[in-house]
């Protein structure tokens, strides 16, 4: 039996107060919109549709492929948007089931609950209900003497016996769907100017039809974003799933309550997250890993085995067994080897710093390549800007670079070369070689001690 979704994400979202969508607000790095469509694509059995209105252009844009989209035009309600995606599924779905693209916390379980449920519904629709003493501006849920539904009442037309209705209605169907196009097409217009979905479940009652309705257990996931103040208690929940579903899987957080982990983050077991530690975008971490406190991590491959002390990284990679920190960055492009050892106050960009490397503290590496075993003397620059073009260092394996070096690219230091302290290098340095002073300049050739096995 074919399944499709249809998200209901055409509204303006005047309460947020924003020039972005409403269902384009990121609720831990992710737009809102995603979480809803995620859930609702697991499923679906065919390709989701969300039907779209204000800022149509740039939610089409966000959403590309995941789902096709279809244009509200007029805000005439929810029926009348969801007629919107007649056209195209018309008679080439069997059910359709619909949510909301600004109820980001609802889970794949609970619509494959109700979707089971239609499915085993002699009637033409099912939906999710809620028992709650606070109503959240949600429709009341109107039953028949027999326990079927009869009816939903919007809260604005809700005379006040209704409104002490604890059932409400969370706001999301699943319908037969030759017969919703049909009732789409009934629905009077209301006292507001809208054609109201829920109407659809008097009308199957009317026609003597069983509405078939589940509780739900968790309140949180019908929390719907209308105001900046939903949109944070969507994103502490979700921040809150998030977490839990990291420590059920092995992972220490030391204060879940100042940890914030985004959606796509992946993290291995037995590594453990310190207080005020931020994981964005695509960061992977593997097992048994001492991240924070106080990091910053976005778009970062962390290797196993690692310490990242108070440190920011954005865009780079990071092998086993490598200890950072505290204070130290790593920019867009910057790779470290197995072994590194990066002190405090040190900077790399798109660079690469060999296995074993020690880089030390207050030392900036950009546009380089360093070789195994080097050791980087704090205060190390490597000059790699002249003002036109980004040029590159290459130092070479076991390379020592003595403190307050200055490497002037484009500049290549052979393998087991050193530098004094203080030196401005502008020339090549052979391999073996010592060099001092400003500019540097060779005064001896060096006898290379071989390593331990």
């Amino acid at each position: 039996m074919k399944t499709t979704a249809v998200l209901l994400a055409a509204g303006q979202g005047t309460r947020m107060k924003s020039d972005l969508p409403k269902i384009l607000h990121p609720i831990c790095g992710q737009p809102m919109v995603f979480h809803a469509l995620n859930a609702a694509r697991n499923v679906s059995t065919e390709l989701p549709v969300v039907v779209i209105g204000h800022g149509a252009e740039a939610v089409r844009a966000v959403i590309g492929e995941a789902a096709n989209c279809v244009v509200q035009a007029q805000q005439l309600g929810t029926g009348h948007a969801v007629l919107q995606a007649e056209d195209l599924l018309k008679s080439k779905t069997d059910t359709i089931l619909v949510t909301y693209g600004d109820m980001p916390l609802m889970r794949a379980e609970t619509l494959q609950k109700l979707v089971a449920a239609q499915h085993n519904n002699k009637g033409p629709v099912s939906m999710l209900t809620v028992l709650h003493s606070d109503a959240h501006g949600f429709g009341r849920i109107l039953r028949n003497p027999d326990g079927t539904v009869a009816a939903v009442v919007e809260e604005s037309q809700a005379t006040p016996e209704q409104l002490l209705i604890k059932e409400l209605n969370v706001g999301a169907y699943c319908f037969e769907a030759e017969w919703l196009w049909v009732a789409l097409h009934r629905i009077q217009i209301s006292p507001k100017g809208e054609y109201f979905l829920t109407d659809t479940i008097a009308l199957a009652a009317k026609d003597g039809l069983p509405v078939q309705a589940i509780v739900m257990d968790d309140f949180g996931e019908t929390i719907g974003v209308n105001t900046r103040v939903h949109l944070s208690e969507a994103e502490a929940a979700m921040r809150k799933r998030i977490n839990e579903r990291h420590m059920l899987a092995g992972v220490t957080l030391i204060d879940p309550a100042s940890t914030y982990i985004e959606t796509n983050v992946s993290i291995g077991r037995d590594t453990v997250i310190w207080p005020n530690t931020y994981l964005f975008g695509e960061t992977s971490i593997g097992g048994n890993c001492q991240i924070g406190p106080n990091s910053h991590l976005r778009d970062t491959r962390i290797g196993n085995d690692c310490q990242i002390l108070m440190s920011v990284t954005e865009g780079a990679v990071v092998e086993d067994h490598v200890e950072m920190g505290p204070f130290a960055r790593l920019r867009k492009g910057a790779y470290l080897s197995t072994g590194v050892h990066m002190g405090n106050f040190g900077e790399v960009k798109d660079s690469t710093l060999g296995p074993d490397v020690k880089m030390g503290h207050f030392s900036y590496i950009g546009n380089a390549k360093i070789g195994a075993g080097a050791n980087i003397g704090a205060g190390t620059i490597t000059c790699n800007f002249d003002g036109v073009h980004k040029n590159q260092t290459i130092i070479g394996d076991d390379v020592f670079i003595g403190s307050d070096t200055m490497l002037v690219a484009p500049v290549t230091l052979g393998e087991g070369s050193r530098t004094g302290a203080g030196s401005v290098v502008t020339k090549d340095v052979a391999a073996n070689t010592l060099v001092v002073g400003v500019p540097a300049r060779a005064i001896r050739k060096l006898e290379r001690k071989p390593k331990a096995d």
